[in-house]
């Protein structure tokens, strides 16, 4: 690695190997000459004047791309493009006349990005349903275990650790939906010639409409596919671009609700992300353990969710049929955002698979606050017993305040309980506030929401893509 220069930190730190590949300048111009096989031998299938030795020549030289030498066209000519259709020609020397034949550079440029866009796709949707495997895993291990909920973040009525993981489950099963339905609607640019018209290929066929389509179809065929856009300018629609983006926005949204909320446990002592024998929280303070991966996901989500509107602004200016200010800018946004969300899925299956949970530090805190939340279960066992409901309540208020004084004030232990041990008015309960007290009173539904949950939209998943479940997370630094 060059130390001299900058580095982007997507690919020395964060993205896996496999997502880098696939936006590499390699995988790139292989589709390109993959697109310019695809379009001739089609053509002389269809009766142009293309020999079949001209395309096997091609495909001699599919994979070998002479880097160099298309480096040295492209500052001759400015145009990267025509830059590798002669670095093409100057290998596959018989078949350098008819390269690109009647194409415009949107040809290879739209349809490769929206292959490699696809296969990216792919890669995240794979690390999504395996984090959505060990989420599951850690919820149904903990489904019964009650932990304290929080709205507004103060204290609020029990759930169980395992309920709260499926909150980030469903998130996650929404995202995937939606990836899903992008991959069920995504389409190749296909073969429409410069403004779209398929003016080219109108000439070059003679007018034969018939052979135009039929020109299309076999070119995307090749290509692995079945769908095109019906119409288009020169480019495929830049709302494709958004709407991927916003699919990448909402599982980076997903991640960053989960990191906040691991950070915030942790904080608590309720439940830590893996920390490693040698790891160092804090180059100060050496006690600490920071949840560095926690915040490492919440950073490159924050930046995956901002990238949409960048897509948005690009789709909305695209004058007419096309126009060039695009494309410096999709060079970077687009494939960041996919090596960025990668990175955060990568920890996010670290974390989520390894996640620590301490059993009598959530026991302390429930014991905390448990009393006042008990109280009304003690009032009506009172008026059951026949007690007046208004006295009992206006008696365990005075006596709540109390206990809230000791807690703030005097900065001791929650002693509610005590005082209505000494309390004449709540003599009916005193035998049984073991029992009133249990935490698994006070958890609801929560264990068979949670298996329910599991079993009704999780599972199904988890089925479709059983064949690619078992991937670790690898957090490289």
């Amino acid at each position: 690695m060059d130390n001299s220069v900058y580095q982007n930190p997507l690919i020395t730190r964060y993205a896996s190997k496999e997502m880098s590949e696939n936006f590499s300048d390699a995988k790139r111009f292989k589709l390109w000459r993959k697109l310019w096989i695809a379009l001739a031998e089609s053509e002389m299938e269809l009766g142009l004047n293309i020999s079949q030795a001209q395309i096997s020549e091609m495909k001699k030289y599919a994979e070998d791309i002479n880097f160099e030498l298309a480096e040295q066209y492209e500052k001759q000519v400015r145009h990267d493009v025509m830059a590798h259709v002669k670095a093409f020609g100057a290998q596959a020397v018989s078949a350098e006349p008819i390269i690109h034949l009647g194409a415009t550079s949107c040809f290879v440029d739209c349809n490769s990005e929206l292959i490699i866009i696809a296969d990216a796709l792919e890669i995240i949707k794979t690390k999504l349903v395996n984090v959505m495997d060990k989420l599951s895993k850690f919820a149904l291990k903990y489904k019964d275990l009650p932990a304290l909920g929080f709205t507004h973040l103060q204290p609020a009525q029990l759930t169980t650790v395992g309920k709260r993981a499926t909150l980030w489950l469903q998130d996650l099963t929404m995202d995937y939906h939606n990836l899903v339905n992008l991959q069920k609607s995504f389409k190749l640019r296909g073969v429409k010639g410069t403004t779209g018209t398929q003016a080219s290929f109108m000439e070059l066929f003679g007018g034969d409409e018939k052979k135009v389509k039929d020109l299309e179809k076999r070119v995307v065929k090749k290509l692995g596919y079945d769908k095109v856009y019906g119409v288009t300018g020169q480019t495929y629609p830049r709302k494709f671009d958004y709407n991927v983006l916003c699919v990448l926005s909402q599982i980076a949204q997903s991640a960053y609700k989960f990191s906040n909320d691991i950070r915030i446990l942790q904080n608590m002592k309720e439940i830590e992300e893996p920390f490693e024998k040698s790891q160092i929280g804090s180059s100060a303070m050496a006690y600490k353990r920071n949840p560095m991966r926690s915040e490492r996901m919440g950073s490159l989500a924050r930046f995956v969710i901002s990238l949409p509107m960048n897509s948005a602004i690009t789709a909305g200016t695209q004058w007419f049929e096309r126009t060039l200010d695009d494309s410096a800018n999709r060079r970077i946004v687009t494939a960041q955002a996919f090596l960025a969300l990668d990175g955060i899925l990568n920890v996010y299956m670290n974390v989520s698979e390894n996640l620590v949970v301490y059993e009598k530090i959530i026991a302390r805190h429930i014991a905390a606050e448990l009393p006042f939340m008990a109280t009304e279960n003690i009032i009506m066992e009172c008026v059951k017993a026949g007690g007046s409901r208004q006295q009992l309540h206006e008696r365990i208020r005075v006596l709540s305040m109390e206990a809230a004084k000791n807690v703030k004030e005097k900065g001791l232990e929650n002693n509610l309980i005590d005082l209505i041990k000494g309390c004449e008015d709540f003599a009916p309960v005193h035998g049984k506030l073991d029992k009133i007290l249990d935490a698994r009173n006070f958890i609801g539904r929560a264990p068979s929401q949670t298996v329910e949950f599991i079993q009704d939209e999780v599972e199904p998943v988890l089925k479709e893509n059983a064949a690619v479940l078992g991937q670790k997370g690898d957090v490289r630094v």
